[in-house]
């Protein structure tokens, strides 16, 4: 359900907040009671297992104990009529407008106000990458096949993706090691830890299930499998990859870590922010055309806190309409072989990219592959990042008559 812009929550929500009731992500926490389930609101959370044991939802198909658990699979595996009853069940006790709900929350003690510590919101079963901005794929194309065209021959008939490593995508702070690798050396590979290593603006779509292997999703028929999205930054070892990536593609260089952000915003949260896609030449092939050809119109951004500094530098701010290839179209080609999908699959968008070197979404692209560094007020530099180096991403819709929205930062912290 799409709540009204004149919709408010009897919860404070401090003005200017990622999360006010027109959002309503879902998360995982603990706190002294425990990991379990809870919805954002302002600065606050709806702990969801509370409410559930009080009885919430008994008017929904959840199964018992959905919420008390450590993870938000137990809603995925659910369709979208029963994530939209959980919605609306949410939205009715935390209305401003509806004296009852108030009383039952604070009767019942669910809305929690303390310091909490954010888990894993899902438990990932398969994890792709796509490379879907055009932009992003020409600048490296520019960089490491000058003499040919930039964009490979299939580039505008699919969307181009790769299979990650799902026990390496964390949550938000978790601190990223400096990944080791075979990297290209002077007589031969040398083994050391990676001194390119890069971070890339992404976002990315949680799936709930399929169909079930051999039944592909057609792209109308797509994001009624989309639960939410999430932002993500997929770390990247540059020199790692340069090395290892031919002729299989990415390896070693991609799988040490993937971080997304704590809270899952629904799909029915975006609904206000909905655009048209840009236009595709030439028209893909029928399994992916659509009449239903939307984008999200999302405002990305990126900063950096060097090592030994306690001031953020905006690094770069672009567009999730600079996308190239839908959600929609991304989940009907991944599927399009008869690939099953399940409950916590997380696909990401592939580096999110605009048409100037301040709307670019990697290092790799801001720098030109190390040829044109990062200057800082202080006078220090960056091509790549440092130890100590933190990358803090952002991530918020606007819109005439809408309430504007956000997805919280995804925050990691480069450690040797």
């Amino acid at each position: 359900m799409m709540i009204d812009a004149a919709t408010r929550s009897w919860v404070e929500v401090p003005e200017g907040s990622d999360f006010p009731i027109q959002n309503l992500p879902y998360g995982v926490f603990v706190d002294a009671s425990g990991v379990r389930c809870g919805v954002a609101i302002g600065d606050s959370i709806l702990d969801l297992a509370r409410a559930e044991a009080v009885g919430l939802f008994a008017t929904t198909e959840l199964d018992r104990d959905t919420f008390r658990r450590d993870d938000l699979n137990g809603l995925l595996q659910h369709s979208r009529g029963v994530w939209s009853a959980v919605r609306s069940r949410i939205v009715s006790v935390l209305d401003a407008s509806n004296r009852a709900g108030r009383e039952f929350c604070e009767a019942h003690d669910l809305v929690i106000a303390g310091p909490v510590q954010m888990r894993m919101p899902i438990r990932v079963g398969d994890y792709v990458d796509f490379y879907s901005s055009e932009q992003h794929a020409t600048n490296l194309g520019k960089m490491f096949r000058p003499d040919s065209e930039p964009l490979l021959p299939n580039w505008r008939h699919l969307p181009v993706g790769y299979h990650g490593r799902s026990g390496t995508v964390v949550v938000s702070g978790t601190p990223i090691k400096r990944p080791h690798g075979q990297l290209r050396g002077s007589s031969g590979p040398v083994f050391g830890p990676s001194q390119r290593l890069d971070m890339e603006l992404e976002v990315g779509f949680i799936t709930g299930g399929g169909p079930g292997i051999g039944t592909p999703i057609s792209v109308e028929d797509a994001e009624h499998h989309i639960f939410g999205l999430c932002l993500v930054n997929d770390w990247s070892a540059r020199d790692i990859q340069a090395w290892e990536y031919v002729p299989l593609g990415p390896f070693l260089g991609k799988s040490f870590a993937t971080t997304i952000s704590p809270w899952i915003v629904p799909l029915e949260a975006l609904e206000p922010f909905r655009v048209p896609a840009g236009d595709q030449e030439p028209v893909p092939l029928p399994y992916l055309s659509s009449d239903h050809h939307i984008g999200l119109d999302l405002d990305l951004s990126v900063e950096i806190t060097p090592a030994g500094s306690a001031e953020a530098f905006d690094l770069t701010r672009t567009s999730f309409t600079n996308m190239y290839w839908t959600m929609a179209q991304q989940l009907a080609h991944i599927t399009a072989n008869g690939a099953t999908i399940r409950p916590g699959d997380l696909f990401a968008s592939g580096t999110v990219s605009g048409q100037t070197r301040d709307e670019f979404g990697s290092l790799i692209e801001i720098t030109w592959n190390g040829t044109n560094p990062i200057e800082f007020p202080d006078g220090s530099s960056r091509t790549f990042l440092h130890d100590g180096d933190t990358v803090t991403i952002r991530g918020r819709c606007t819109a005439d008559g809408a309430v504007s929205i956000g997805f919280g930062a995804c925050v990691g912290t480069i450690v040797r």
